[in-house]
């Protein structure tokens, strides 16, 4: 039995035309399956903590949707030992897609999720999960991509209701919504003092690193957030740490300039920027700031902790 989770409103309506076509591959392979359609904000998690609470002990569970729908469904996990997820992206970013390299074509991914399940439980890539916790959270929030404050959260609060992001998808360019409020936020945004220590496994500290006028700070679990900007050049799934992205003490005048060279992946060891990795990251700062999880609004916090679950997610994918 195959679960799937559907949004199909996903890349402005899109999503539907995705559903027909795996629901299409499904019936053809002659599989069982059972899918689930998105309702409403939050209603993936609901739906993810339904099917993993099923007593089978190799619960395989399918995302068709975007970056958002598979924030909500990792977060509704249960029993991350007995679920194996698999992804097929359709969204307007799409960045926990690029940055697993699954298959773009619907039919490859396809095609690698069945031979994954095919060849029975054993058969998956665990991959590492990120953790955010802030002052006044009631729970943790798990994330795939990225978890940041600053200047990666303002853009992604404001594109996720953008009409410029529903016009842009419908002429297949939704990935310049990024670009174009994030050049918008950068003149208009307020900048913060952080303190910044990055821990190793066992929670010691590494090194503390006060950040002047930081415009952002991003937890990065892949290479790439906000449709495809490269924050973390190296960063990956699979070293159990994050790659924590920082820009700070930049005048506004030359963030403009900056934007092309963070764009090409060549910030590293530009001055203003900062990527170092940690297996836990403890922030504090000076006053709230936004802060998201693979887009996802949390909040306006000053105490914030990233933490790196190594191995937590069972992907079906080769």
């Amino acid at each position: 039995m195959i679960y799937f989770i559907v949004n199909e409103i996903s890349r402005t309506g899109k999503g539907a035309n995705a559903w027909k076509e795996v629901k299409r591959l499904a019936t053809e392979a002659g599989v069982e399956y059972k899918a689930y359609k998105t309702e409403y904000e939050g209603h993936a998690i609901k739906l993810a903590n339904h099917i993993c609470r099923m007593e089978d002990d190799d619960i395989c569970l399918v995302v068709v949707g975007g970056d958002g729908t598979m924030n909500e469904v990792i977060n509704g996990m249960e029993h991350f030992d007995k679920v194996r997820f698999g992804m097929i992206p359709n969204g307007s970013g799409n960045d926990f897609g690029r940055g697993l390299n699954l298959p773009k074509s619907i039919e490859e991914n396809w095609n690698m999720i069945l031979s994954c399940i095919n060849e029975g439980k054993a058969s998956y890539t665990s991959m590492d999960l990120g953790q955010v916790e802030w002052d006044g959270c009631q729970k943790p929030r798990l994330f795939g991509i990225s978890s940041g404050v600053g200047m990666d959260a303002i853009v992604c609060k404001k594109a996720i209701h953008s009409n410029l992001k529903k016009f842009l998808n419908k002429i297949h360019l939704g990935k310049l919504t990024y670009v174009f409020i994030t050049i918008y936020t950068l003149f208009s945004m307020d900048t913060t003092e952080a303190e910044v220590t990055y821990m190793d496994e066992s929670g010691n500290p590494l090194e503390t690193k006060q950040l002047t006028k930081m415009i952002f700070s991003a937890a990065m679990n892949l290479h790439a957030e906000g449709g495809g900007v490269p924050m973390a050049p190296k960063g990956n799934a699979f070293d159990g740490l994050l790659s924590v992205s920082s820009a700070y003490q930049i005048p506004k005048w030359r963030t403009f300039f900056c934007l092309p060279i963070l764009m090409a992946a060549k910030h590293e060891k530009l001055k203003g920027f900062c990527i170092k990795d940690g297996a836990s990251v403890h922030m504090t700062i000076s006053k709230p700031m936004v802060l998201h999880a693979d887009g996802e609004y949390l909040g306006d916090p000053t105490e914030i902790t990233f933490t790196c679950l190594p191995n937590k997610l069972k992907m079906l994918m080769k």
